[in-house]
């Protein structure tokens, strides 16, 4: 199933190209390739993302609203405009602070191998 993606050459409003659903969180799909894939989420008040670890690096903005994002445990709040990188490997997951939105983008290099000491 191919996921449907925004229309190209076409100017957006990234904050408008998703909406709020009540008691959801939603996601569309901005870019989806091989390498990697952008997409644009929507929180509604009271919704997260439980803890998750991904095999690459994903780099997390916020474009409306704020959230904390735990990343190895450590809490990092981030407010519309502010961004952060999520390594791969990392256990990490998202508390939001009433509704936002935030765009995702993961870069899929090959695998991120963990580091062993």
């Amino acid at each position: 199933m191919k996921t449907q993606e925004i229309e190209k050459s076409i100017a957006h409003i990234t904050v408008e190209i998703i909406e709020y659903v009540p008691n959801a969180v939603v996601s569309k799909t901005i870019l989806q390739k091989s390498t990697g894939n952008i997409s644009v989420m929507s929180f509604d008040s009271g919704e997260g993302l439980s803890e998750r670890i991904t095999l690459f690096d994903t780099f997390a903005q916020i474009i409306e609203g704020s959230a904390e994002i735990f990343i190895n445990g450590k809490s990092n709040s981030l407010l519309t405009g502010q961004s952060i990188v999520i390594p791969a490997h990392a256990p990490n997951f998202i508390k939001p602070h009433g509704r936002f939105k935030m765009i995702m983008t993961v870069i899929k290099s090959g695998i991120d191998l963990p580091i062993s000491n």
